[in-house]
């Protein structure tokens, strides 16, 4: 075996995947004097740490839990031209991470909420901070089985660790005393420490309403909202414009 195809072998032993692809093309460019040894090794191992890069990106995606995959450019500004491109847009930067900032998406259901909310965590996910998506009932559904196991505290702490949490449908279905309670520890565990970022489809009005106790909710908007960014969507609902445009359903653009 020539020491060429040993090398390969090391290579993919070592899982260096990018070197031992274009080794080849770089051992061409540096006999034809088109290429110096130290610049090809260069060039070899940044494609090597761009893949690790990737990968680490994709595993830090992945473990977030988001419903979908979609970015903040796939978002359809022109069909919500209520909201402020240009502020939303900024939360790629995540600069509302180094000045603890919540983020709170508030308007009707299809409106692009939960789009937006994935949109921004998957940013967050990329640049490696630790990013998790929860459907508020499902949160609910696990702090109340953790209270049953006795293990309530272990369970905020472990929704409060992650730099983001993104809470969404709050309001879509009615939450208890007791569920509301638990929802307020963890928010106050992470207040002022990590970023939450939320949606609803409920004016903060009726939070008290949706959480069954004035003190709670009002306790719990206080924290979210000390640092914030609310988004109010107004517009209608993104999930079904394409089918507002056939006028068999009398959609009128003026209306």
């Amino acid at each position: 075996m020539s020491n060429y195809n040993k090398l390969i072998n090391n290579l993919e032993t070592l899982q260096l995947v990018q070197i031992k692809e274009n080794i080849g093309t770089y051992l061409d460019l540096i006999n034809n004097d088109n290429k110096n040894l130290v610049d090809a090794l260069y060039e070899l191992t940044n494609l090597e740490l761009e893949l690790k890069k990737q990968r680490a990106m994709n595993a830090c995606v992945r473990v977030a839990g988001f419903p979908f995959l979609k970015t903040l450019d796939d978002f359809d500004f022109s069909f919500q031209p209520g909201l402020n491109k240009d502020k939303i847009m900024d939360f790629k930067n995540l600069r509302f991470i180094d000045a603890t900032e919540n983020i709170l998406l508030v308007g009707p259901p299809g409106t692009g909420k939960t789009h937006l909310a994935t949109a921004i965590g998957i940013e967050c996910a990329k640049s490696r901070y630790s990013t998790y998506f929860i459907n508020c009932h499902d949160l609910i559904l696990q702090l109340k089985k953790a209270h049953l196991e006795n293990r309530l505290d272990a369970r905020i702490k472990n929704y409060a660790k992650y730099k983001i949490l993104i809470i969404d449908e709050i309001g879509y279905l009615p939450v208890d005393i007791e569920a509301a309670n638990m929802l307020f520890q963890l928010i106050n565990k992470r207040y002022e420490k990590h970023c939450t970022i939320i949606t609803t489809n409920q004016p903060f009005s009726k939070w008290s309403e949706v959480f069954g106790d004035a003190t709670l909710a009002n306790a719990i908007l206080d924290r979210l909202l000390h640092h914030s960014h609310v988004l109010n969507i107004k517009g209608r609902s993104y999930r079904i414009k394409d089918k507002l445009k056939d006028s068999s359903l009398g959609y009128n653009k003026t209306t």
